[in-house]
């Protein structure tokens, strides 16, 4: 697979890759594993959810609000 880049990326990228000691096609592969762990983490997530609406456990505005606002305050 050949993957197109804008010059300013690949010299971002070539720049990662030499302060880190690694290659650029280690660094890109890299992270595509993490983006696609996110994907499907993320729709698991929504998969959990619309099965929780579907059973009717559905949080008030407040609660969401409180429990966005606790996750912030770490």
């Amino acid at each position: 697979m050949d993957v197109q880049l804008s010059p300013d990326k690949e010299a971002r990228l070539q720049d990662v890759a030499s302060r880190t000691g690694r290659d650029a096609a280690q660094l890109v592969a890299e992270a595509v594993d993490r983006m696609l762990e996110y994907d499907a983490r993320f729709v698991e997530a929504v998969e959990e959810g619309r099965a929780a609406a579907r059973r009717g456990e559905l949080l008030e505005h407040d609660e969401v609000v409180s429990r966005i606002e606790g996750m912030f305050q770490s």
